[in-house]
Parts: structure tokens; C-alpha cells; sequence
């Protein structure tokens, strides 16, 4: 090939051979595996731990704004009815369900895994830092952040024995002796998130296998644990009708006791229900005093007395003579302090026309002008105001309707009506207008309203929390610092330093105390029980340094032995 040939081949080749280089050193992407590695320790670091905390809190707010269909449907219901563009858009959002949402669960599923992966790893860590031993002396111990050296026949094994009864973890060598303590820094902090973690589990296995139910019982009734006994029932998903605890009880007699003179009258005192408690369908009766505050228990099954009223009864004869209604009504109060009460009666069976009567109960009645009013919320002189009503009640309607209020929309008044009608004594009976019929006030009972629970995750949830703060109080008060004494022809040097942020000023009253000690100025055996190391009592663990290179040794000439804070990763 002629010259010029070559020349116009090199200059062909040579885009060529720039075009190779530069594929050469392009970067390599991550790849699969890498971009997994990156998203592992990123979720897994603490730095995101904090934040899914701060999410998992911040997500918990609109749970307390908005009513929740799980603990109160009523109230959504009319959310939906005031105010009906704003609650679709909230309800696209599952804030009306915000504990049982996706991007709720989402929350905590990836806490949960973040703490999980932050933690067993750091765990398995300590457990190796635990089990080394303190590594061996610096050459120069007085350029340690703390040093001293003195002149005395101390020896090496006294040196020793002098530390481990201050705790410390001891290690001896050629003219040295090297000691630590404070592991249960990291131990604290380690349960602290172990605790963390146990505590998302129990409120997550309580979300899954627990429930909890609300029921109004009144005097002279009884409950059994079934879901179709409830008035209001809130299952887990992972709840069957088979799960209920078989209990059953008889409200016997409920007593509710009052300060009856003086600034404080009609203040309560006590409240007191009296069961009898079946355990399951063969077990033998027992005789039960509920409490507030101290819940009937049945295998885990707690029944918590949350409320009462009173339960006037009454007997509504129809138009045509048969007797249409006979019992007790549960009434709301309206007054805390007097208990006068709003009563709603409805007779769906009354002939020739539907009844229907709104009542005022007065626990004790006094005249006041031409109105009745209560004074105490004893029933002292009890009587009901009665205002009737006829027509269709609408309960064929298919829409339901809440047995505390009456709808008036087809019914008529029977007779005049009357804002303060003449209360009705225990046995009197009003006639009603137009033929339909009467009513009598038949007598007083109270009524109990009821919360049943049941929550596996109730009691490691609390020891988790006691947990946690023990951890807690571990990880701040603790400190972690290493020691080492060398014994050179009559000269003993002392040298330590704090392997912990801040806890400098500490050390030197500690490392102070500690000289005296060793110079035999003062007693060598004061004891400094704040923080024994994990899994060691101050026992000898060996008479050898760490080997060059291993885990934990110090070369001989390094100014600081090689444990400046944050040198390792468990120190983090």
C-alpha cells in the first residue's frame, strides 16, 4: 500500500478508535440489582424511618377531623347530607376511613419494614461489639483526651481488680491494662426500636383479630356476645362470628348514688351495676359488680361501663281496647345535671291508627310557675310530660330511622297540645283524644350503655411501651468510654477517653474519681453500678490484645487508640 493509502486509512481509523475510547469510559448504570441495593438502604435508613414516623402521625390527624364510618356512621351520614360535594371528594380520599385506608396501611407497612431493617442489623452488630474485647493500649496514653500519671507501686493485677469493681470490663497485657463500659447505650437504643417495632405489631394484630362493640341494656335485661346482639358492632378484618367470647349477662339492678345537699348536690358519686355473669353457655353463674374503670373481664373480653339513663315503662292501650306496647323506653338525657330526659315511644301496632308519643321524664319533679322542672338527678318524685301523635309512623318507608326521634311530617297531634302538659305520676294514665286509645305511666327503670373490647395486642402493646421508654432513659444517661493503665519501672499512666457526644465533662469527674482510686488515696471499690456491661460483670476476658489487623486493635503508636466518637458503625 502507497503512502498516501496509509495516511487516508489513519485518518479512517481514528474516529474509530476515539468513538471505542469514549464507550470505554462511559458509566455503568446500576442495573437491577443495584438500583434494589439503593432502594433497600434507603428505606432502611433512619433518616426515612423519621419521616414514615412523621407520615404515619401527620396521617392520624384527619382520623380525629373528620367522623370515621367505623366508630360513628350516623355522623358521616349527615356529613354527607350537609355538606354532599365536599364529603364525595373526602370520601375519593378515605378520610371518612382513614385507619383502614391503602395509603394508610401503606404507611405502615413501609415503617414497619424500615424499623425492621434498621434494627436487626444494628442488633446483630452490638452483639459482636459486646463479645470483643477492649482493644489494647495506645503507646502514649497522655495524649489521650483524658490522662494522668502519677508514681506508686500499683501493679497491673491490682490496677485490674480496681476496675472491675467499678464495672468495667477488663483485658490485661505486656504492662497495660485496657478497660471499657457503657455498651448499655447502644443496648437502651436497640429496644427502644425493638419496642417500636413490637408495638406496630400489637396495634396491627389488634386491628386484625380484635373488635369492639357498643349495647344498651336496661334493668331486667340480659346480653349475650353475639353480633346480632350488638347495637353497634366494629369487627377486624380477620373477625368471624365464631371469634366472640360465648359470655353471657343479666343486668340485674344498676345503683347510681349522688351528693344530695350542699354546693355540690346532684353531683355523682358512684355508679354501680349489678350482673350475673355466665362465662360460657355451661358455666355457672356469677355474681359481678361493674364499675366505671373496672371492666367485667371474660378470657381477655372486657365490658366497660360507659353510660346510663333512665328507662320509664309504659302501657299503651289502642283504640279497639288491646294493649299495643308494654315496657320500658330509653331516654336520652337533655340535662346533665337534673337528668330530665327526652323519651320517643313508637306503637307500630296500634288499631285503628298508628301511635305516636314524645315524652319528658322528670327524675324529681318540683312545680316552677306554671312550668315542671327536675332538681336532682336522683329519681326522687318522678313524672313524664306525654305529647301524642297518630298517623303513619313510616316505618314501611324502607328508610331508617332512629328509635330516639319520632317523625311528625304524617302523624297529627291528638288533642291541644300543650308546651307544659300535667306530668303523669308513677300509675296515672292520660287518655288520648279522638277515641285512640290511652297510656299509662307504668314505672321507672335505669338503662347501662356498654363497650365490649377485645384486643390481643392490649398487653404486649403496654410492655412494649414500658419497654421502650426503659431504652429510652438507657440510650441518654449511659455513656460509653474505654480506660487503659500502664505500669513502667514505678510509673503508672492513666489514660480514657468518651466514646460519647457531649459526655466529656462527666468522664473527667468519673476519670478523676478513678485515679484517686488507683493511687490508693481513697478507696478503690466505690462502685459505679449505672451501667454494667451487657453480658459481662467485669470478668476477664482474656490476657491478650486483638491481634494486628483484627477487630478492635489499636497499633501501638496511635495517638488515640483508635476510638475517637463515631469511628465505628455501631456507634452511629
Amino acid at each position: 500500500m502507497s503512502a498516501p493509502d496509509d495516511l487516508a486509512s489513519a485518518v479512517r481509523e481514528k474516529p474509530v478508535d476515539e468513538a471505542q475510547a469514549q464507550e470505554r469510559t462511559k458509566p455503568v448504570g446500576l442495573g437491577p440489582i443495584g438500583w434494589t441495593r439503593w432502594a433497600w438502604r434507603t428505606l432502611t435508613s433512619m433518616r426515612t424511618a423519621l419521616i414514615l414516623l412523621f407520615l404515619f402521625a401527620l396521617g392520624s390527624v384527619p382520623g380525629s377531623i373528620y367522623p370515621q364510618r367505623s366508630v360513628d356512621p350516623g355522623r358521616v351520614a349527615q356529613y354527607f347530607k350537609d355538606n354532599p360535594t365536599q364529603a364525595k371528594w373526602l370520601d375519593r380520599f378515605w378520610l371518612f376511613d382513614v385507619f383502614s385506608s391503602p395509603w394508610f396501611a401503606a404507611i405502615y407497612l413501609l415503617l414497619f419494614i424500615s424499623l425492621a431493617g434498621c434494627v436487626f442489623p444494628r442488633a446483630l452488630t452490638h452483639i459482636k461489639e459486646i463479645r470483643r474485647r477492649p482493644p489494647a493500649a495506645p503507646r502514649n496514653l497522655l495524649r489521650l483526651p483524658h490522662s494522668e500519671a502519677f508514681e506508686g507501686g500499683l501493679t497491673l493485677e491490682q490496677a485490674a481488680a480496681a476496675l472491675r469493681r467499678r464495672r468495667f470490663r477488663v483485658v490485661t497485657g505486656d504492662g497495660w491494662v485496657a478497660a471499657e463500659k457503657g455498651y448499655l447505650r447502644e443496648t437502651g437504643n436497640l429496644l427502644f426500636h425493638v419496642a417500636l417495632l413490637v408495638l406496630l405489631f400489637a396495634v396491627g394484630a389488634g386491628g386484625l383479630f380484635g373488635y369492639r362493640g357498643n349495647v344498651l341494656v336496661v334493668e331486667g335485661d340480659g346480653f349475650s356476645n353475639a353480633v346480632a346482639a350488638y347495637d353497634r358492632f366494629m369487627p377486624g378484618s380477620r373477625v368471624t362470628a365464631e371469634s366472640l367470647e360465648p359470655f353471657s349477662f343479666t343486668l340485674k339492678d344498676f345503683q347510681a348514688s349522688y351528693v344530695a345537699a350542699g354546693e355540690k348536690q346532684g353531683q355523682p358519686l358512684d355508679y354501680l351495676a349489678k350482673l350475673t355473669v355466665q362465662d360460657s353457655p355451661t358455666a355457672a353463674p356469677r355474681e359481678v359488680d361493674l364499675k366505671v374503670n373496672d371492666p367485667l373481664d371474660v378470657n381477655g373480653t372486657l365490658t366497660y361501663l360507659i353510660g346510663h339513663g333512665y328507662a320509664p315503662t309504659f302501657r299503651v292501650t289502642d283504640g279497639k281496647g288491646q294493649v299495643a306496647y308494654d315496657g320500658p323506653v330509653p331516654c336520652l338525657a337533655d340535662d346533665q345535671a337534673t337528668y330530665t330526659s327526652e323519651c320517643v315511644i313508637k306503637v307500630p301496632d296500634a288499631q285503628p291508627t298508628q301511635l305516636g308519643f314524645l315524652a319528658r321524664f322528670l327524675p324529681t319533679t318540683v312545680p316552677n310557675g306554671d312550668a315542671w322542672v327536675s332538681v336532682f338527678p336522683g329519681a326522687a318524685n318522678p313524672t313524664v310530660q306525654v305529647f301524642p301523635f297518630a298517623g303513619d309512623l313510616g316505618l314501611k318507608s324502607g328508610q331508617p330511622q332512629s328509635v330516639y326521634q319520632l317523625d311528625t311530617t304524617n302523624l297529627k297531634p291528638l288533642g291541644k297540645m300543650s308546651a307544659q302538659p300535667t306530668p303523669l305520676n308513677v300509675g296515672e294514665t292520660k287518655e288520648l283524644a279522638d277515641g285512640a286509645g290511652k297510656i299509662q305511666f307504668t314505672g321507672v327503670k335505669e338503662w347501662i350503655s356498654l363497650q365490649i373490647t377485645y384486643d390481643p395486642g392490649r398487653e404486649p402493646a403496654l410492655l412494649a411501651a414500658a419497654a421502650a421508654v426503659i431504652g429510652l432513659v438507657l440510650s441518654l444517661t449511659v455513656r460509653r468510654r474505654r480506660l487503659w493503665v500502664r505500669v513502667k519501672d514505678g510509673t503508672v499512666t492513666v489514660g480514657g477517653l468518651t466514646r460519647t457526644e457531649g459526655g466529656g465533662a462527666a468522664f473527667a469527674e468519673e476519670f478523676a474519681q478513678i485515679v484517686t482510686a488507683l493511687r490508693g488515696d481513697a478507696p478503690a471499690d466505690e462502685p459505679d453500678g449505672r451501667d454494667a456491661p451487657a453480658g459481662d460483670q467485669g470478668g476477664d476476658r482474656g490476657g491478650e490484645p486483638d491481634e494486628p489487623g483484627s477487630a478492635g486493635h489499636v497499633a501501638p503508636d496511635a495517638p488515640t487508640g483508635n476510638a475517637a466518637p463515631g469511628t465505628r458503625p455501631d456507634e452511629e
